[in-house]
């Protein structure tokens, strides 16, 4: 059902209800009636729970990559998307979202406070469940993938770990249905995977978020498996680095989280300006990330979705 792209976007067809806007860290969205909503993915990057900086293209890379996902894993579980009527928006069928994010991890990474390195060397070694032992290192590929949960924590506030036991426990999700959550993750993950290793990636770990349609089915909703939800490492140089004790050389967003740690940030406080050097190869790691996966050259587009849309809708919200 997708649309082309680089065709004219929908514009004209689409009926806002302006009174239904949801503005989001990093999208905009709009209530089309019949139970469906218009997604538009800004350039804005979150870190730390914070707006952090604009990257030009984020948006459309977004937008595009998620959609590409979402439309070569229905095999897997049905997901929200609807339609793509621009490089920067998608439609979507509306859920309600678990109360719970997912994260799949194949590697003992993060500088945020739920990433498991970022706990285990404060110490823990009880971690999501799980019983880590001593000795591990910054970094390093973890023999078997992890489900490690968290609460979706309100806007301002810490997303809280959480282990298989808690989800179930505390009523979060039924048992049954976080049998389903859990099967889909791990296969979305080794999908993810599979397409990253044959793009040259590792796949450190990933974000994915579920929601429940009006009829009670279970979709992947959100984004997946993009530069903003996922960890990836090039694996060339991957080895290398990790004996070095250095970063790995990455295509998502955890080089900014690096570089407003390096300059004292952790989410409070006024956001220090990273400098137009990181954001342009912050720029590029997106597009690199999608060519890479998709196999397909980057087209940027630097027409301006809602300002296009409110040359179609008169100030009651309306169409003209």
């Amino acid at each position: 059902m997708s649309r082309d792209p680089g065709s004219d976007p929908v514009v004209a067809d689409v009926h806002l209800d302006l009174a239904d806007r949801r503005e989001g860290k990093v999208r905009v969205s709009y209530a089309l009636g019949g139970d469906r909503r218009l997604f538009i993915t800004t350039d804005r990057l979150s870190a730390f729970d914070r707006i952090v900086a604009v990257i030009p293209w984020k948006g459309q890379v977004l937008n595009q990559l998620s959609a590409w996902w979402f439309n070569t894993t229905r095999d897997i579980i049905d997901n929200h998307l609807l339609e793509v009527p621009d490089p920067r928006a998608m439609i979507v069928r509306s859920a309600t979202p678990l109360p719970v994010e997912v994260v799949v991890r194949r590697a003992m990474t993060g500088s945020t406070t739920t990433s498991l390195w970022y706990q285990y060397s404060g110490g823990a070694r009880q971690i999501y469940g799980y019983e880590f032992p001593d000795g591990l290192i910054k970094n390093s590929l973890l023999p078997e993938l992890l489900i490690t949960p968290t609460t979706k924590a309100p806007a301002g506030g810490h997303d809280e770990p959480l282990s298989t036991a808690d989800v179930v426990d505390r009523g979060l999700v039924d048992a049954a249905l976080w049998v389903r959550v859990s099967d889909a993750a791990l296969a979305l993950f080794t999908r993810g995977e599979q397409v990253a290793a044959r793009a040259g990636l590792i796949l450190a770990d990933t974000k994915y978020e579920f929601g429940v349609d009006s009829e009670g089915q279970l979709l992947l909703i959100d984004e997946v498996h993009t530069p903003d939800s996922s960890r990836y490492w090039v694996r060339d140089t991957y080895l290398e680095r990790l004996h070095a004790g250095e970063e790995p050389e990455s295509l998502d967003k955890e080089p900014v989280r690096l570089a407003l740690g390096a300059l004292g940030y952790r989410g409070e406080g006024p956001v220090p300006d990273l400098g137009a050097e990181v954001v342009a190869s912050t720029s590029q790691r997106y597009i690199d990330a999608y060519e890479r996966l998709t196999g397909e050259v980057f087209s940027p587009d630097g027409r301006d979705i809602e300002d296009r849309l409110a040359a179609v809708l008169d100030p009651s919200g309306g169409p003209r």
